[in-house]
């Protein structure tokens, strides 16, 4: 492989659309805080919905899908396509709530629904552990692709004739610095720009990202002999092809043939109580993080509840295939691979001509910056929003905390280069993440829904699993199990606090319901006392949507992959199906007056 100019200049035209964005929205951004962190609340659904996708495209993405299809075929994705169930929920049930909710964070939340000491602590510590702690791992974790995809794609790679430097006690490589170089110039158009440059940048990235997935997709195709072809080679491994995983009596995973064989604990586990009991970046149960923050820029309601739905369709049915193509390719291109996951990077190297190769860089640039970008405006909103702001320095000027923001983005990519050098892989990451936090998901819905959720019900959810999972990880228990063990464990603990303190105060308790009125069951003592309030009903046909939504998505995934694998009939038949569910989901929103929520 050997990069021509061409190449650079379109790798360059890239980096220069990127920063123009960034400096044409630099001024409307730095009006406020709300500018910045939510584009004046202005989001059109088309774009706020793209950024969501464009945030979870990240470069270890097609990455991660390569090394689960070369395992476990194409079975292996429902590992995170069970988050549709979840997802589903936060469009129907949700993103209204969060666009109402009036807030900046989803960390904010905690000062409208819960009061006293208890609310302040639970706020504070959510903008530490969430926007700084488990924000630089995410993205750590990202970073390390893209060292993984710099050093395949230069193996000779040196800066000044260095191949590594060594710094205050730890070692920087050269792919690190150049990624550390792109993250320094993702500081620099996301401090400026605020969200809604980093939105339209997204939307700008996405495109760029999903086209040059499309182009490598058909060139690996073509490569291994067309779709024939691939499944000609892959005969002796037909399981590969299969879109679900088979039922074993065992809760083992994988088999000597790869084949994807779920155990009833497994099936328990991640498809009745991972989607709903666990909290994990951009799935999180109810919302949250910078899928949240999407959703409160957006401009109504309405918009918020449209850009949650374009974000689940494409994010699980449009996505996946170029990159699942590409596994199955590489597969036959690379059968002896050690690293399975970077096969993808190699067949970009190997197959792009001129031109098409620089596009695949900038793409996967797009792809990698996108998210690094999101990931730094959301963890500044939740450091200055609910740390900064209420805590360290109240009652400052609008500009002032749009400064600290702007040097805050940049901080935390430095301290997320500094975390990058303190691992070498972080491919269980996930399921530490999936298993912490079990038990806390419950809450995260029901807090919106029940009265009697107070501030300590998040605390004891958020601090339980921590108290049983160093003793299931050292005995050895699997994940599929720890999880259950955790998500019993961990409702027991939060339940049993809740009903041992104090619930949150009468009057936050009606200030909440006459800023949401979010009905149900679960406000009916605080609905007797505030007749006056419009509270929400439909809840019937806001289930029904759920289902309707569920089916239109899973059917138009599983639709695309039939007619690529050649069977058109039942591929129609299954996008048609998902066709009239989506039809289903208008008449039922129409019947509900949504329609006349303004544009």
């Amino acid at each position: 492989m050997i990069i021509q100019n061409i190449d650079w200049y379109i790798i360059i035209l890239y980096f220069i659309a990127s920063l123009s964005i960034g400096l044409y929205m630099s001024k409307r951004a730095g009006k406020d805080t709300g500018s910045f962190f939510l584009s004046g609340r202005n989001l059109p659904w088309w774009i706020a919905g793209t950024s969501m996708v464009a945030t979870t495209f990240a470069a270890d993405t097609p990455l991660a899908v390569t090394e689960l299809v070369s395992k476990q075929g194409v079975a292996g994705n429902w590992l995170w396509w069970n988050m549709l169930f979840g997802g589903m929920l936060t469009v129907f049930f949700f993103a209204r709530l969060w666009r109402r909710a009036g807030i900046v964070t989803d960390a904010e939340f905690v000062a409208i629904r819960y009061s006293g000491k208890a609310a302040n602590f639970l706020r504070g510590f959510r903008a530490v552990y969430i926007g700084i702690f488990m924000n630089v791992v995410v993205m750590a974790w990202v970073n390390l692709a893209m060292v993984k995809i710099v050093h395949i794609m230069f193996p000779d790679l040196t800066i000044f004739g260095h191949k590594a430097f060594y710094i205050l006690g730890m070692d920087f490589s050269a792919p690190l610095v150049v990624v550390a170089g792109l993250m320094l110039f993702t500081a620099l158009y996301s401090s400026l720009s605020g969200l809604m440059g980093v939105a339209l940048t997204d939307s700008f990235q996405f495109i760029m990202a999903m086209t040059g997935s499309i182009v490598l997709a058909i060139f690996a195709v073509n490569h291994v002999g067309g779709i024939s072809g691939m499944e000609q080679s892959l005969s002796k491994m037909k399981w590969v092809f299969d879109f679900f995983p088979s039922i074993d009596n065992g809760t083992n995973t994988g088999t000597a043939t790869g084949m994807l064989r779920l155990g009833v604990t497994a099936i328990v586990a991640y498809f009745g109580v991972q989607w709903w009991a666990s909290w994990y970046p951009g799935a999180e149960p109810g919302g949250g993080g910078y899928v949240a923050q999407r959703m409160m820029s957006a401009k109504n309601e309405k918009h918020s509840l449209l850009a949650t739905l374009w974000f689940q369709i494409a994010h699980f049915a449009l996505r996946p295939w170029p990159w699942i193509l590409v596994a199955l390719a590489t597969l036959i291109m690379y059968p002896h691979a050690t690293d399975k996951g970077a096969t993808y990077v190699m067949a970009i190297r190997d197959l792009m001509p001129a031109g098409l190769l620089g596009l695949l860089l900038a793409a996967f640039l797009a792809a990698y910056m996108s998210t690094i970008a999101s990931q730094t405006v959301w963890g500044a909103s939740y450091i200055i929003n609910d740390l900064f702001k209420p805590f360290v320095k109240p009652g400052a000027s609008e500009k002032y905390y749009v400064k600290i923001s702007r040097l805050t983005t940049v901080l935390l990519m430095f301290f997320s280069i500094i975390v990058t050098t303190q691992f070498s892989q972080i491919s269980d990451a996930w399921k530490f993440i999936l298993a912490c936090s079990g038990g806390i998901g419950l809450v995260l819905l029901l807090r919106w829904f029940w009265w009697r959720v107070n501030a300590w019900s998040e605390i004891s959810a958020m601090i339980a699993p921590y108290a049983v999972y160093p003793i299931l990880k050292y005995n050895g228990v699997s994940f599929e199990d720890s999880l259950i063990i955790i998500v019993a464990w961990s409702t027991v603990v939060w339940l049993t606090v809740t009903f041992l303190t104090a619930p949150t105060s009468k009057e936050k308790l009606t200030s909440f319901y006459k800023r949401i009125h979010p009905g149900g069951m679960g406000w009916k003592k605080i609905a007797a006392e505030n007749p006056n309030v419009q509270a929400d009903t439909g809840y019937g046909r806001l289930f029904a949507n759920w289902a309707l939504g569920t089916i239109l998505v899973s059917f138009v995934l599983f639709g695309f992959g039939k007619i690529i694998f050649k069977d058109y009939f039942i591929g129609l038949v299954l996008i048609s199906i998902g066709l009239i569910a989506g039809f289903g989901i208008y008449k039922n929103m129409s019947k509900m007056g949504w329609e006349k929520i303004a544009d």
